[in-house]
């Protein structure tokens, strides 16, 4: 959904005002990036109960991965070191879930007085994080996009994440936010009177535990009137999530169906090129929404792309073009399903790209050399020898100017327009399908070396006519 630009807000007519007096002279030291986070999963939610049988709403699973361990590995990939996961209803089930998610970097706490609110989550949370100068707070019903927490994660002062340009559906069940002239959080509350909401994750200091047990004994049990009263201590900011990125708090089965197809819809890439767009993503994506819950290792599906990739190389070699073109197609479609799997499981990372990158160069190759083979019996050596060397360099240069244009930080061109060349591997090996069954290996060599080399000099101009 877009998001409208974040213009901080003043009170509004009719309005109490909440802020209090404050001596700016002694400002309080600001916030570390944190090492630490507290995901709250002790509550029951009785609204998700046909979903639930009964049981922990942070058991629920989307996209292959229970709430409570999504959570837990969002914060991780947000930059903490650690999760303190704080269990109350069902506390067994959950505690076992959470422990599984990250071994060795899960803590459980179980919060006794989890019914009073989550605000007593908070406060059971303390003990855990002695000598902790900032945390990072989750509630383990708000699923987030990637990369929508790195913002709030950098540090700096007590923060609440606020969406300033909500979905109309989420707003009337939303915890709003009151944001004054100076981008400070003044009051939470679903019955606060505001176009901003809260996203349910926070930075905080020590302090906030203070806040908690005073809006505890005030018979206020909440997280947002604990931030709320913190609000009142000193100064919490608000920051925006970024356009372009989602979050969606989960507490009906309405919401949970909308969580499944935001998280669903993010497997699509803004650099996908048009056959991955129009063509491979629509397979690739049921494939990898399926295998979700099996948990499968994202390297190992590109293990499996890879292998698919050198038997299409055999079979292009062999002269079998139908065989081999549809097995080449498949291993374009797999080619996505490796990272969507890691993706949802919040697995992603360098290691996997890097793994994935070398075993993409080394198919791309044997494709080719599969399909000089079989030029070699059709037409003259003179002919396929040299559209074989240009096709092999072409597909490799192609891939790793991209990859070295983002290792150098320079201005990447619009890979989305760039893609429409068909020089990108999803579109090259696209082309070696189509021209595969037709029975033409002549022709795929030359439009594969052709298009890629093409791609490749364009990305090499564009790179230094603009500046990083």
């Amino acid at each position: 959904m877009e998001k409208a630009e974040f213009t901080p807000g003043t009170q509004r007519p009719g309005e109490v005002d909440l802020r209090p007096v404050r001596d700016e002279a002694a400002t309080p030291e600001p916030l570390p990036p944190p090492r630490m986070a507290v995901v709250l999963a002790a509550g029951r939610s009785e609204r998700l109960s046909e979903v639930t049988g009964g049981g922990s709403k942070a058991l629920v699973r989307v996209g292959g991965l229970a709430l409570v361990e999504r959570a837990i590995r969002t914060a991780l990939a947000a930059g903490v070191e650690g999760v303190v996961v704080v269990c109350g209803y069902h506390a067994g089930p959950v505690a076992a879930v959470a422990t599984r998610a990250a071994p060795g970097r899960v803590k459980v706490v179980v919060a006794e007085d989890w019914e009073k609110g989550n605000g007593a989550s908070l406060v059971a949370a303390e003990p855990a994080l002695v000598d902790e100068p900032s945390f990072l707070l989750l509630t383990a019903d708000h699923l987030f996009a990637e990369g929508a927490l790195a913002q709030l994660a950098a540090g700096g002062a007590p923060a609440v994440l606020v969406d300033p340009a909500p979905d109309p559906a989420v707003v009337d069940e939303a915890t709003k936010v009151t944001i004054g002239s100076r981008g400070e959080v003044v009051a939470l509350g679903k019955q606060v009177v505001s176009p901003v909401v809260d996203c349910g994750a926070f930075l905080l200091g020590p302090d906030a535990f203070g806040a908690a047990r005073a809006s505890l004994a005030a018979g206020r049990g909440t997280l947002s009137e604990a931030v709320e009263e913190l609000a009142r201590r000193r100064r919490v900011v608000a920051v925006p999530l970024r356009t372009g990125i989602w979050w969606q708090d989960v507490d009906t089965p309405a919401d949970l169906s909308r969580a499944r197809g935001l998280l669903r819809g993010s497997l699509r890439r803004s650099s996908d090129g048009p056959v991955s767009a129009l063509l491979n993503r629509r397979v690739s994506i049921p494939i990898s929404w399926a295998l979700a819950p099996l948990r499968p290792n994202p390297d190992l599906v590109s293990v499996l792309a890879f292998a698919v990739g050198i038997v299409a190389a055999a079979l292009l070699g062999m002269g079998h073009g139908l065989a081999g073109g549809l097995l080449v197609q498949a291993c374009s479609v797999l080619d996505g399903v490796d990272g969507e799997v890691a993706r949802l499981a919040l697995r992603a990372g360098p290691r996997g790209t890097l793994l994935d990158g070398v075993l993409d160069r080394v198919s791309d190759a044997a494709i080719i050399g599969g399909l000089g083979l079989w030029a070699a019996g059709t037409a003259a050596p003179g002919v396929v020898i040299p559209l074989t060397v240009a096709a092999t360099a072409g597909a490799l240069l192609s891939m790793s100017s991209k990859d070295r244009i983002a290792a150098l930080g320079l201005a990447p061109p619009s890979e989305r327009r760039l893609g429409w060349l068909l020089g990108g591997r999803d579109g090259r090996l696209f082309l070696v399908f189509v021209l595969a069954v037709a029975g033409s290996p002549v022709a795929a060599l030359a439009v594969t070396a052709a298009t890629s080399l093409l791609a490749t000099g364009l990305r090499v101009a564009f790179a230094r006519a603009y500046p990083p």
